[in-house]
């Protein structure tokens, strides 16, 4: 079953993230991963808000699992530790 990747970011360092963010991206793709929204408009309805929202959808959990703690994405969330306050969650999707 597919599973969602949700993050919930604050970028605090632009450049260090961007870094994290030219980095990243490979490193999910590498793991099947899509994103089905990066940055893009949002409505806060409730929580804590957060000025950037990522969703990617992956073939399964222990993609996203793997993917997470894969050598090449831990180095791309090096740039990110101390550039940005972050939220990551994954979720199963539900079938149609």
């Amino acid at each position: 079953m597919t599973a969602l990747w949700i993050a919930h970011v604050t970028v605090t360092d632009p450049e260090a993230y961007g870094e994290y963010a030219r980095l990243a991206g490979p490193a999910i793709a590498a793991h099947g991963g899509v994103f089905l929204a990066r940055g893009s408009r949002f409505v806060q309805l409730e929580g804590t808000e957060r000025a950037r929202n990522v969703v990617a959808r992956f073939p399964s959990v222990e993609a996203a699992v793997a993917c997470y703690q894969s050598a090449e994405y831990q180095a791309a969330l090096d740039h990110a530790r101390n550039a940005a306050e972050r939220e990551l969650v994954i979720v199963e999707e539900n079938p149609a």
